[in-house]
């Protein structure tokens, strides 16, 4: 925040038209789709990551390093109208150690999915540079990755001519605070009229709306997201049908150039990352730093030795892109479980706190429907033992029903009928 708050109320002035969603259009997404509408109707949260920030700081480089398909990356506001949608591997060294023991035909990792969503300016809850649509496509994103620009170049022009993180930050929030203050106030209208006019009933649901409704407005004016607002369970669950921009988690990404990378691997990042990080802190958020420009040279190296010397030129022992991939898939609540043998090692994403017969569903619907037991052994047994008989002899490779909860890095085999 800054040192001075600002009273978003104040200059709030312009309604929105409504915008429909974008379908799902890549071929790409329909083996992921099955999992992604299942726990978007159930739960109600979409499993993808939106990355945001102002023209020209280097999403669509980003994200054209995250997934194979190439966004559209040029120095100019606004190359990016429709969202880019693209799968990425998340990186998990236990699917690697899994690979060893069974030394299986093919090795598939987790996904997690990241749309690439237009630069955004100021004045875009107000529907500038296109900013009504590109609000709408953030909505429909479950997590928020803002890119910051951290380094300075004179050829790649800067929406404001100058490179100020904490002032691009400032813009963003402000903005996405001003979009939810708009939905905030038409949903507290529906709220107050239905406690006037509805029954007992209604008139509970809309008292439990206004109350959450109140503590949110109260921080959206000091320009501060909803999420800082400490909202129980059954307040979210309130206002869950006013999808707050700034109720979703979110991480900042330190987009710098490769000395600033070099000197965050080393632990001494520069001031433009440093400031960062502060916000991060001060929002009880996470940040990391990478290089755009480099790690999309690095995802085209196939060769893997080529790969890890271009990692140890920066001091790198894995992608930067790595650990923003990974803090995306936390931030989501997912988990992963796996299935291991001599054709496929695989990892699967689930959401923590899902049932076995839920995990099941992850692989096919028909286990999920059919469900019967599920063979569990913990990763670190198989490390431990080094082999599925040997877990078995010591007492570790157990039987478990409907009710059993799978925990992150549980090995299974499921047994079902249909």
């Amino acid at each position: 925040m800054s040192a001075n708050p600002i009273n978003l109320t104040t200059i709030f002035t312009l309604q929105r038209p409504r915008v429909k969603p974008p379908a799902f259009q890549s071929p790409a997404l329909l083996s992921h789709l099955f999992f992604i509408l299942r726990e978007a109707i159930v739960i109600g949260m979409a499993l993808n990551c939106g990355i945001v920030g102002l023209p020209n700081v280097g999403k669509s480089t980003i994200f054209s390093a995250l997934s194979a398909a190439p966004a559209e990356a040029a120095n100019y506001p606004f190359c990016t109208i429709n969202p880019n949608t693209g799968i990425a591997n998340v990186p998990d060294s236990r699917l690697d150690t899994l690979s060893a023991i069974f030394k299986p035909e093919r090795s598939v990792p987790a996904a997690v999915e990241f749309v690439d969503i237009a630069g955004l300016v100021k004045g875009a809850s107000k529907g500038e540079g296109m900013g009504n649509q590109f609000l709408a496509h953030i909505r429909e994103t479950g997590v928020i990755a803002h890119v910051v620009r951290c380094f300075e170049n004179s050829d790649i022009i800067h929406v404001n001519n100058r490179v100020d993180p904490e002032s691009d930050i400032e813009t963003i929030n402000v903005e996405l605070a001003l979009a939810d203050i708009e939905t905030l106030l038409k949903r507290r209208e529906r709220a107050e009229r239905a406690f006037k006019t509805q029954g007992a009933s209604e008139k509970k649901a809309a008292e439990a709306v206004l109350a959450a409704l109140s503590k949110i407005e109260a921080v959206l004016e000091n320009g501060a997201p909803a999420r800082s607002a400490g909202l129980a369970d059954e307040e979210l669950t309130a206002v869950y049908d006013c999808h707050f921009i700034t109720l979703k988690p979110q991480i900042y990404v330190c987009n710098t150039d490769e000395a600033g990378a070099k000197a965050a691997a080393a632990g001494r990042p520069d001031p433009l990352v440093q400031a960062v990080r502060r916000r991060a802190e001060a929002e009880n958020s996470e940040a990391v730093a990478i290089c755009g420009k480099f790690e999309a040279e690095l995802a085209g190296i196939v060769d893997a030795d080529e790969k890890k010397a271009f990692l140890e030129e920066l001091g790198l022992k894995e992608p930067g892109l790595a650990s923003m991939v990974q803090a995306c898939y936390r931030l989501l609540g997912l988990a992963t479980f796996f299935t291991a043998g001599k054709d496929e090692c695989r990892a699967w994403t689930i959401r923590a706190g899902d049932s076995a017969p839920r995990a099941a569903g992850a692989i096919h619907s028909d286990f999920e429907k059919g469900f019967i037991k599920a063979e569990v052994y913990g990763f670190d047994d198989i490390v431990k033992y080094g082999s599925e008989a040997k877990i078995k002899e010591a007492g570790k490779y157990r039987l478990e029903g409907r009710e059993y909860i799978v925990r992150d890095g549980d090995v299974m085999f499921f047994k079902f009928n249909v």
